[in-house]
């Protein structure tokens, strides 16, 4: 396949950005006195946006203001965002080989548009991508496709000629809501297998396959 258009999903596809969310809602908690969690779990909870994720860690019944943590939340993280985040290897390298072919790069998250902003600036990654779209933007989170659609509709390229790349369940679910074709990576937050059930049109171990498609 090529592309005429490549939407990326952000944290657990272009980057491990876990640490850093997981240290900024574990600061968040310590804030409110609730108890600190570990990696793996904060990690678990990353995917459908910072509402969720701060939902996620205290639990349905918690009396916890759950408003006043995902402030804390974004306060902390917006003051830490680049610390331990860093690219996949073999993603900086993809994205130059897309950006040399002149195909147009759309990042869509379901993190706060303001802080994938951010994080891309602090790493320099800004510069491959026409667009950055997120949680606040103006559409809904993934996996409704409206957001997809929207960046298909401005580049005026059909979904059927827009490749979708991302690893979480969102992000596939998303891609076949809108008719775009879906590559789902693993080196990401979710596992093979709960991919794979997804029927996406390729699982991809490393980014250097996205070049290659068939």
């Amino acid at each position: 396949m090529t592309p005429k258009l490549v939407l990326f999903d952000l944290d657990g596809t272009l980057v491990d950005s876990a640490p850093d969310i997981a240290a900024a809602l574990n600061a968040a908690l310590a804030e409110l006195g609730q108890p600190v969690q570990p990696l793996p779990v904060v990690t678990s909870y990353v995917g459908d946006g910072a509402a969720k994720l701060v939902e996620r860690a205290v639990g349905p019944t918690t009396e916890v203001d759950q408003e006043v943590l995902l402030e804390r939340f974004k306060a902390q993280y917006a003051s830490h965002i680049c610390v331990a985040t860093r690219p996949y290897p073999g993603v900086v390298a993809a994205l130059e080989r897309f950006a040399a072919a002149g195909t147009p790069l759309v990042v869509v998250t379901n993190k706060p548009g303001d802080l994938a902003r951010a994080l891309l600036g602090a790493l320099a990654l800004d510069r491959f991508f026409a667009d950055v779209l997120g949680d606040g933007d103006g559409f809904p989170r993934k996996p409704s496709p409206e957001i997809a659609l929207h960046v298909c509709a401005r580049h005026g390229v059909a979904p059927t000629e827009t490749l979708l790349v991302g690893d979480g369940l969102p992000d596939v679910r998303l891609g076949r809501a809108a008719g775009c074709r879906v590559a789902a990576v693993t080196w990401g937050y979710t596992s093979r297998e709960l991919l794979a059930a997804e029927r996406p049109d390729w699982l991809i171990d490393a980014p250097v396959e996205l070049l290659t498609l068939p």
